[in-house]
């Protein structure tokens, strides 16, 4: 299955791209579906287009311009992006209410930039301005006249004026005189369809945490433990942190610490918006069973070695080893994405070093090719009959987190 969004670019007056709108899109179709939630749609491109995608959707400064609808910003939800990266476009459907007021006040603070998307002049969106960057004209919508008027008698206000819906070379020369600092539209260019594969996390493991993260108190061990036994979310939640943490004082070796850098409340939000986005997929679920047993295996193999080689570094070399079949893109690029230690990176792409012995010592014996086995055992000072068991022991554990028995249900309390 694929993803898809529609990506337009802005313009600034000097005709150079500034930026492009991210548009949500379900198919080759290169229009909004219509039977969608918007704040389901918002949150399925925040996932495919920075959570799970190596490549990004803009350049280098260039921001992204993405649409919320009212629901995901009371929850926040704009801070699950890089600030450095995304203006944050209010839809026109908001309510100018106190309860949105308080979030764009709050999304200000934090340094976002905020734009009004499709502007309608109301008057009770007066008080939000001092907290806002850009208003977006709809050109088609209030009429070129309207909209020249509107800027001339706010050129005393700190904001940024961009006219939405320029198609003819008529309106941009009107809008460029008037003062408008940013251009979109059909004049310029439509938008282009992107598609990229898309990675979603497993239905069960995705409500199991979800669960998780709505208790009173975090239990970051039980997170844990779920996080690692799915590899899509272990693989967006390391995407996360390095786009969500600016500085990663030490490269991650573990699922504990990505979890103690975001802390618990953008966990909970990254919880959200996952499973809120979540879809079905069509990788076989054996690949994830794979990948998860194999991560149990190094880390058993781990402690069998008296090389003194670490538990959770292998265990997590295990589990991202099939991270590139899952998304059919080079390992060498995703990883680039990932905050990982050195010695897991030149495991992965060389099986260089104990990590990368580790992971060869398991594949070989998944794929029976004995006389490897017994060499890279010699290697790692791990005698062959431990070498079985922890194959043996690694379905053993697999098993439990095939996530095939109901998750137990919400109660009032944690859902309040």
């Amino acid at each position: 299955m694929y993803s898809y969004v529609a990506r337009q670019p802005i313009f600034n007056r000097h005709q150079k791209t500034a930026g492009y709108e991210l548009l949500f899109r379900d198919g080759e179709s290169n229009a909004f579906p219509a039977d969608i939630d918007e704040n389901k749609a918002t949150c399925r491109l925040m996932v495919n287009s920075f959570m799970a995608d190596s490549d990004g959707m803009a350049q280098p400064g260039k921001r992204c311009f993405i649409n919320f609808p009212h629901r995901s910003l009371i929850r926040l939800l704009p801070t699950l992006l890089p600030k450095k990266q995304v203006v944050i476009e209010v839809l026109e459907t908001c309510e100018p209410n106190d309860e949105l007021l308080l979030a764009i006040r709050h999304l200000n603070r934090l340094g976002y930039m905020i734009a009004l998307d499709d502007f309608n002049m109301d008057p009770r969106w007066q008080r939000f301005l001092p907290f806002v960057h850009i208003i977006k004209l709809d050109l088609l919508k209030i009429g070129i006249e309207a909209a020249c008027e509107f800027i001339a008698s706010n050129r005393d206000k700190k904001l940024m004026f961009l006219a939405e819906k320029v198609e003819t070379h008529s309106d941009y020369t009107r809008a460029h005189e008037a003062g408008f600092h940013f251009f979109q539209g059909y004049y310029f260019s439509r938008p282009e369809l992107l598609k990229n594969r898309n990675l979603k996390p497993e239905r069960l493991s995705t409500l199991r945490l979800l669960q998780e993260v709505c208790q009173e108190s975090v239990d970051f061990e039980r997170v844990e433990q779920i996080i690692a036994s799915d590899l899509s979310l272990s693989y967006l939640l390391l995407r996360y942190v390095n786009t969500a943490v600016d500085r990663l004082k030490v490269p991650i070796s573990e699922f504990r610490q990505a979890l103690v850098y975001l802390g618990e409340e953008k966990l909970k939000v990254f919880v959200s918006a996952v499973a809120t986005a979540q879809a079905s997929f069509d990788k076989p679920h054996e690949l994830y069973a794979l990948s998860l047993q194999r991560g149990r295996m190094c880390e058993i193999l781990a402690a069998a070695s008296s090389k003194g080689i670490e538990a959770k570094p292998a265990f997590m070399t295990g589990l991202l080893s099939l991270i590139d079949a899952l998304l059919d893109q080079p390992l060498d690029e995703l990883l680039n994405q990932l905050p990982l230690q050195a010695e897991i990176r030149q495991a992965l792409l060389h099986q260089q070093g104990a990590l990368g012995q580790l992971l060869d010592l398991a594949v070989a014996y998944e794929q029976a090719q004995w006389r490897q086995v017994s060499q890279l055992g010699h290697a790692l000072a791990i005698d062959a009959p431990r070498i079985g068991q922890s194959y043996q022991l690694a379905m053993q554990w697999s098993s439990k987190y095939d996530l095939q028995a109901p998750p137990r249900p919400l109660t009032v309390a944690q859902t309040g």
